[in-house]
């Protein structure tokens, strides 16, 4: 039911009083004219007037409804919820106003962001009348001012915003429409809960571009990702080097654990420079080595 329904709505406790009434005024008139007493007929009249000015006087408002209710024109109360009463002719229900969370959609159709790109973008706003007074008597048409104002808003955070800023932060983009849309509604009495951005909607000739940039990305990525390896590697490499220079004996354990590792392969030959031999003193290397093909033969 719209909120700014004008005059007395019919409730069913008021048409049930009115019945009544109308009943207790035949039942009196009848047996006036019965009976013969005069008496009887005026008894009738009152009743049938309770029965006309019961559904003008008696209104209902429900549990999350107020009703603002003028006299001669002039605000005489809020009432509501439950039954309360009215002076027929000089009291009037400008307006019911709901008090629930309502919810009003809008969207900024074609708007340009701050890098020139048209984008549609949908959202939905959460909003709850916190003041019944304000919002009747100081705005015309309180549903219709939040709609233009957050489409309004939307628009301007759009034009302050790029596009890449919008797709990434959508929370911080409803938070910024939440307090800028509260900030000018809260004067009508209405308090804004929250927005939440539904859908952002960029051209397909764009999304194809977008969707290539981000592949270009990705590759640009993976390079650095594989160069930093390299480096990395390459560093471990000089390390070891430094060590292999600055302790002849450690080069000299490496290049026998690599024969070692070497001759426990079935069928393997293995040719060592004399050079190197002299250098990893040869009568270790050829122990070690005999060592391993010992040990492979015992395990076979």
């Amino acid at each position: 039911m719209n909120d700014y329904v004008t005059g007395n709505r019919v409730n069913a406790p008021a048409m049930a009083l009115a019945m009544l009434s109308f009943l207790l005024a035949a039942l009196t008139a009848w047996l006036s004219a019965s009976d013969g007493f005069g008496l009887g007929y005026g008894l009738a009249a009152i009743f049938v007037l309770i029965g006309v000015v019961a559904p003008q006087s008696l209104l209902m408002a429900n549990q999350w409804e107020k009703a603002i209710v003028l006299r001669f024109g002039k605000l005489q109360a809020i009432e509501g919820p439950g039954l309360f009463l009215v002076v027929p002719i000089v009291d009037r229900v400008a307006a019911w106003i709901d008090q629930r969370i309502q919810t009003t959609q809008f969207n900024a159709e074609q708007a340009l962001s701050r890098d020139t790109v048209p984008v549609n973008i949908d959202a939905v706003v959460f909003w709850q009348v916190h003041d019944p007074k304000r919002a009747a008597l100081e705005i015309t048409d309180y549903r219709s001012a939040i709609e233009r104002v957050a489409q309004t808003s939307l628009r301007e955070m759009v034009g302050s915003s790029m596009l890449s800023v919008l797709l990434s932060d959508r929370k911080e983009g409803d938070e910024r429409l939440r307090e800028e849309i509260g900030r000018k509604t809260g004067e009508w009495g209405i308090s804004v809960s929250s927005v939440e951005i539904r859908d952002i909607g960029v051209p397909p000739n764009l999304q194809d571009a977008m969707s290539r940039q981000a592949q270009a990305e990705r590759e640009r990525l993976a390079r650095v990702l594989l160069a930093q390896a390299e480096q990395e590697v390459a560093q471990k490499f000089v390390e070891a080097a430094q060590t292999y220079a600055s302790t002849p004996g450690a080069l000299q354990l490496r290049a026998m654990n690599i024969i070692y590792e070497t001759t426990k392969e079935r069928g393997a030959t293995i040719l060592i420079p004399s050079a190197m031999v002299d250098a990893m003193n040869p009568g270790g290397v050829l122990g070690l080595a005999a060592a391993g093909q010992s040990t492979y033969a015992m395990e076979k």
